[in-house]
């Protein structure tokens, strides 16, 4: 495994704040009209894949000079949508992380299958997250830490929804309203909206999927 991180911009809602996201040695990988995001701020994506019906031709000219590399696909011949195909290249390289940008949006199809596509990356062992300029979403099957000072007094709201049909054995410490051994299950509200008081939060599950979403109160 590299220790370095991918970085997948797709064609969902972005603005300034995912460029905040980048580091210097991240690898940046552009789905469809992501790859046009990158290079129309100054990036050079490592890697540009799609079927492209989101971009016209001349902005399809600028992603392919901009580009280390691309990888086009036919619209109609392919079963995966851009970002999963941007998601199992990205697995491909083994990465220490992958961050997905720009996922969620108008298309609520969209945002939820690539909320789902966290399992993929999880099945994998790779530690993956979505993020917007709101949310930061995990998925967990064992634990999962997060600290204050990654974000500051920024998503401190913390909020646990079932993945699977049951989650058992959930147990947080450091935040405001504390579980121990408990369940939760497809359908019920009881993990929304709590609250990271410590500087250190974390959340621990005995089976299932859980999924995090750590939010921003205001933009």
């Amino acid at each position: 495994m590299t220790t370095k991180r991918i970085l997948i911009f797709s064609g969902g809602t972005l603005g300034t704040w995912a460029l905040d996201y980048i580091r210097e040695l991240d690898i940046l990988v552009g789905a469809d009209r992501g790859a046009l995001f990158l290079v129309e701020h100054g990036w050079r994506p490592h890697m540009s894949l799609g079927d492209f019906d989101s971009v016209i031709p001349e902005q399809l000219n600028k992603i392919k000079a901009a580009s280390l590399d691309i990888q086009t696909w036919d619209p109609i011949h392919k079963d995966w949508t851009d970002t999963e195909l941007a998601l199992r290249w990205a697995i491909g390289q083994q990465p220490s992380e992958i961050i997905l940008l720009g996922v969620l949006g108008t298309r609520f199809d969209h945002t939820l299958a690539n909320v789902h596509l966290l399992r993929v990356a999880l099945a994998h062992g790779i530690p993956c997250r979505i993020a917007d300029a709101m949310n930061i979403l995990q998925l967990v099957e064992q634990e999962l830490v997060i600290t204050r000072n990654e974000t500051g007094d920024a998503f401190n709201t913390v909020s646990l929804l079932p993945l699977s049909l049951d989650v058992h054995g959930i147990t947080l410490q450091g935040f405001r309203y504390p579980l121990q051994d408990a369940s939760l299950t497809l359908g019920q509200s009881l993990g929304i909206s709590n609250v990271l008081e410590s500087d250190v939060g974390r959340i621990r599950i005995a089976s299932g999927l859980l999924l995090v979403i750590r939010s921003c109160e205001n933009e």
